[in-house]
C-alpha cells in the first residue's frame, strides 16, 4: 500500500486531510506543492489533478480530490486504523448523519467566506505584485474558471458589500457552533470527528488572528475551549508542524489556490 499526499502549508484544506492521516497513523509520502510559485497550475501537477488544486491523495495510483471526499475515503479504505478516541466518522447512522450535517454546513457556509477574507488581505498582495502581462499568462494556466475569476478579483479587490456579507456569515457560524458546544462536547456529539477537523482547519485555528474585532475569546468561550482541545491532540500538533514555505509576512491562511 502506497499513499502520497500532495499538499501546501498545514492550514485550511491541506491541513484538513493531513490531520486524519496523522490521527489514523497512516504512513504516507508528503509532497509539498508551493502555491506561491503556482506549482498547482504546472503541467506536472495538472496531470495529477486536472482542476489544479491541492490537496490530492494518491492511493496506489487512485487519485482522490476534495477534502471532505478524501476524509471519508480514508475512513472507508482504512476502517481499522483509528485514533484511541474512536473512529473519525461515527459508526451509528445518527452520529454519521450529524457529522455530515456539520461538514456540509462548514463546506457551504464557512469555508468560502473565510477564504474571501484571506484572498482579499493576502492573495491580493501577491496578485498585485505580478506585472500585468505576466499575470494574464498565469491566469491562462488556471484550469477552473471560478479560480481564474477569484485571482482576478483578488488583484482588483473584493467589494465592501461582499466582504461584509462574508463577515456576517462567519459571525453566524461562530454563534451556531458556540451554541452546539453548549449541548455536546464536540460538534457532532460526544466524540471528536471529521467535522471538528473540518472547522478547526478552516476557521477555528486562526479566527482570532483574522478577525480580532469579533472578540472571540470573550464572546465564544466554548469555541476557544474546543479549539484548545483540538490543538492538544498529538496528531493535530504534528500536522501543524508540517512543511511551510510561505513567506513569513504572509503566514496567515489565505485559502488553497
Amino acid at each position: 500500500m502506497t499513499l502520497k499526499y500532495y499538499h501546501a502549508e498545514p492550514l485550511a484544506n491541506s491541513l484538513k486531510s493531513m490531520v486524519p492521516l496523522k490521527e489514523k497513523g497512516l504512513a504516507y509520502a508528503s509532497i509539498y506543492v508551493d502555491l506561491h510559485k503556482f506549482e498547482q497550475h504546472q503541467p506536472w501537477f495538472v496531470a495529477i489533478n486536472p482542476e489544479g488544486q491541492v490537496p490530492v491523495l494518491d492511493h496506489d495510483g487512485v487519485i482522490i480530490t476534495h477534502t471532505t471526499v478524501i476524509n471519508e475515503y480514508l475512513e472507508d479504505a482504512f476502517p481499522d486504523d483509528q485514533p484511541a478516541s474512536g473512529p473519525l466518522r461515527p459508526k451509528d447512522p445518527v452520529g454519521a448523519a450529524r457529522m455530515r450535517y456539520w461538514n456540509k454546513f462548514i463546506d457551504e457556509h464557512v469555508m468560502n467566506f473565510v477564504s474571501m477574507h484571506g484572498w482579499h488581505r493576502l492573495v491580493g498582495v501577491i496578485a498585485r505584485n505580478i506585472e500585468s502581462g505576466e499575470f494574464e499568462k498565469l491566469l491562462a494556466h488556471i484550469p477552473l474558471p471560478d479560480q481564474r475569476k477569484k485571482w482576478a478579483t483578488a488583484r482588483s479587490g473584493f467589494s465592501e458589500s461582499d466582504l461584509q456579507n462574508a463577515t456576517d456569515k462567519i459571525e453566524y457560524a461562530l454563534a451556531k457552533i458556540e451554541a452546539q458546544l453548549g449541548e455536546t462536547a464536540w460538534l457532532a456529539g460526544d466524540t471528536y470527528t471529521l467535522a471538528d477537523i473540518n472547522f478547526f482547519s478552516h476557521c477555528g485555528a486562526m479566527v482570532e488572528r483574522m478577525f480580532p474585532e469579533m472578540a472571540v475569546a470573550t464572546r465564544f468561550p466554548r469555541l476557544v475551549d474546543w479549539r484548545e482541545r483540538v490543538k492538544a491532540r498529538p496528531a493535530v500538533a504534528e500536522a501543524l508542524k508540517s512543511e511551510d514555505r510561505t513567506a513569513p509576512g504572509l503566514r496567515t491562511w489565505s485559502g488553497d489556490r
